[in-house]
């Protein structure tokens, strides 16, 4: 399959320490600029309206779902009784609804709007959804996820399939590239079916960013996850991660959000186990440096934050290891890098972050679909990377703090078994929750670009609740990997 270029080029500036970036690195042709950034309002506001129809539609006729048989009396009485937190799955309101967000966002982006505009179109496409298709009362936490997770994760879609499209070509080649980018945006990619621009040949690339720098890196293996050392516990099987970096953390002339981002994603076949088991993306809103000498260089910046970490049941010992979904964080983050010393170099990074909506995993708040509660409150961040032999062997360590805060809680000795949940509106239980999450990867070199890894993650939990004992867990999980780095 054609895909984008790629060369040897090695560049240990990057949080995925060995890097191989693309070749031919260009600025976005002004023409495409400025048609790409014409807005069209009516068909981006349509095209919102359309997939919350069809979706509708979909889940009214073809899945029979209770919560789809509207009607004017049932959009009356969302509006008369307004916003409650809701009990669907940690999955659902903290990975799906974002995601169904990415796609009101792109329907925007794809028409001509920038970042913040198309932030709008997430917001009332949302809205929409929360008041007028659903018989279910309107949900708080939907209406932030939606719009602020939906903008992370569109704007690293909507850039992904940006550097694949190039309107240049035609046939086979050009099939090839426009389907790539309907998988990674279909919103842009329905978008550009309706103007007719997925088959219209150009002298010019047809990009709005150009062609970035960016790294990946794929890695599949063995994973094991212990949970406080029940040995006989071990839950073993497959893994495969994806870590992308999109540009350069130390070019600060653009103020673009996402010129800079990180998106790491990880899928698992451990039985009881979710299979989305992580997504994590750092996208930089705007940047300054600090210092840039012949011996290092610094730059500071306003990071948006999207964290996904999500396990269930372990058999026989019925414990759920850790739950996390931070869909609306934002904060500061610092990065350095050091000049190449002796055949080995090194950098790290670290963030401190305002979480306005996150959850955690609860020991006692179990109704419905939620074993979690909602919160909001901190994160702290941190990482190293240290390189050996430009690209033989490099070593990371990285840090995660979280602490939630949960302050509306139900009424101590309520039997959360007969409560009715569809009325319940409360974040879970009355807690201050952490995880700390530190990870150790190795990866040394075995052919050009094809790497082993070795990658140690501990999850240590702690619970204090109002009116509970407090709660400790550890986790630990292993993973051995051959991982190929673009």
């Amino acid at each position: 399959m054609t895909v984008i270029s790629v060369t040897a080029a090695i560049s240990s500036v990057a949080q995925i320490p060995i890097s191989f970036h693309t070749t031919s690195l260009a600025p976005p042709d002004s023409a495409d600029v400025a048609r790409m950034t014409k807005p069209h309002f009516w068909r981006a506001a349509g095209e919102v309206a359309g997939f919350n129809l069809g979706l509708w539609a979909f889940d009214r006729y073809v899945q029979r779902g209770d919560f789809a048989y509207i009607s004017l009396n049932t959009i009356k009485e969302n509006f008369r009784h307004g916003f409650i937190w809701d009990n669907d799955k940690l999955g659902t309101n903290t990975f799906l609804h974002p995601y169904n967000g990415n796609l009101y966002f792109n329907a925007a982006r794809a028409n001509g709007f920038n970042f913040w505009q198309s932030e709008l179109f997430a917001i009332a496409g949302s809205g929409m959804w929360e008041m007028f298709m659903e018989r279910e009362y309107p949900s708080t936490n939907d209406i932030i996820a939606t719009p602020i997770g939906g903008a992370a994760i569109g704007e690293v879609l909507f850039r992904a399939s940006d550097a694949v499209l190039d309107d240049r070509l035609s046939g086979s080649a050009r099939f090839e590239r426009e389907l790539i980018a309907f998988v990674l945006s279909p919103m842009r990619g329905i978008n550009r079916i309706i103007t007719g621009e997925a088959w219209k040949v150009r002298s010019t690339r047809g990009r709005l960013f150009g062609t970035p720098n960016f790294a990946i890196r794929v890695s599949a293996g063995y994973k094991a996850l212990l949970y406080n050392s029940h040995f006989k516990e071990i839950h073993q099987g497959f893994a495969a991660q994806i870590d992308a970096e999109y540009g350069d953390r130390f070019e600060v002339k653009s103020t673009k959000p996402y010129d800079y981002f990180t998106i790491k994603a990880e899928l698992q076949l451990l039985k009881t186990q979710p299979l989305l088991t992580q997504v994590e993306i750092k996208g930089r809103l705007l940047a300054r440096e600090i210092f840039d000498n012949y011996r290092s260089k610094g730059s500071i910046g306003l990071y948006q934050h999207f964290d996904f970490y999500d396990s269930d049941t372990i058999d026989n010992i019925n414990q759920v290891p850790y739950k996390l979904g931070i869909p609306a964080s934002v904060g500061v983050g610092f990065m350095f890098r050091d000049i190449e010393r002796h055949q080995w170099t090194y950098d790290f990074f670290a963030h401190a972050n305002a979480i306005a909506l996150g959850s955690i995993l609860s020991d006692h708040y179990k109704t419905d679909e939620r074993n979690y509660n909602w919160a909001s409150g901190f994160s702290i961040k941190g990482g190293f990377n240290l390189v050996f032999g430009k690209d033989k062997l490099s070593l990371s360590l990285s840090h995660t703090f979280f602490r939630l805060i949960t302050w509306k809680g139900y009424k101590f000795g309520a039997d959360l078994r007969i409560i009715n949940f569809r009325t319940l509106n409360v974040q879970g239980d009355t807690s201050v929750a952490s995880l700390n999450m530190t990870e150790f990867r190795a990866d040394f070199k075995i052919w050009k670009k094809l790497f082993g890894t070795v990658l140690f993650t501990n999850y240590l939990r702690s619970s204090r609740y109002k009116y509970f004992s407090p709660v400790k867990s550890s986790s630990n999980s292993l993973q051995i990997m051959v991982s190929y780095k673009f």
